[in-house]
């Protein structure tokens, strides 16, 4: 059975948009390239990928189209199974690309995508559609790189009002500029 497993970067005061530009995954600093090790790793463990329709419009926009993609993310993207979430959307323009309606049908199609044969299903992004997973119990693992930066506002991950089950601590990692990952079974 797949898992589902919400990937965000966050800041220590639990915000998840990037809005206010406070972190660029592109940059090629010693943070990022620490931090492009990671993803690597997890892309490697996964065979599909989970977004809402505005985050899949930005990425769209921007991967496929980046020249010279050190960070790896472009091959990923390229060659894993897309899902996007979307009422409006019928021609997704990206190869590999399914359309899920959501609404009252998400829990069942996201059941059907993890009894289905393959590994990790990825989201990342996606606040709201990251929240509706969480409230129907659909997450099986939340990796959260903290970011030492306070924004003071902005939007969070968890839905308010939001009671997860117990959450299991499976790894914590530190990287040399502060960032750090925390991953979690619920």
């Amino acid at each position: 059975m797949r898992r589902i497993v919400v990937t965000q970067n966050i800041t220590l005061d639990g915000i998840v948009d990037n809005a206010r530009c406070w972190f660029d995954p592109t940059a090629d600093t010693p943070q990022n390239r620490e931090l492009q090790q990671v993803t690597a790793e997890h892309s490697a463990a996964s065979d599909g990928f989970l977004v809402g329709r505005v985050t899949f419009e930005e990425m769209r926009g921007f991967w496929p189209q980046l020249q010279d993609d050190r960070t790896g993310v472009t091959d990923h993207l390229n060659r894993v199974a897309k899902y996007v979430v979307s009422r409006t959307m019928n021609d997704p323009g990206w190869s590999g690309t399914t359309v899920l309606r959501g609404g009252t049908e998400l829990a069942g199609e996201i059941t059907a995508l993890k009894a289905q044969d393959g590994t990790d299903i990825v989201l990342t992004g996606s606040i709201t559609l990251a929240q509706d997973l969480f409230r129907n119990e659909l997450v099986d693992e939340v990796r959260l790189f903290v970011y030492p930066v306070l924004l003071g506002e902005g939007r969070r991950l968890f839905p308010e009002g939001y009671s997860p089950p117990e959450l299991t601590l499976v790894e914590s990692r530190t990287f040399s500029a502060g960032c750090v990952l925390l991953r979690y079974t619920l």
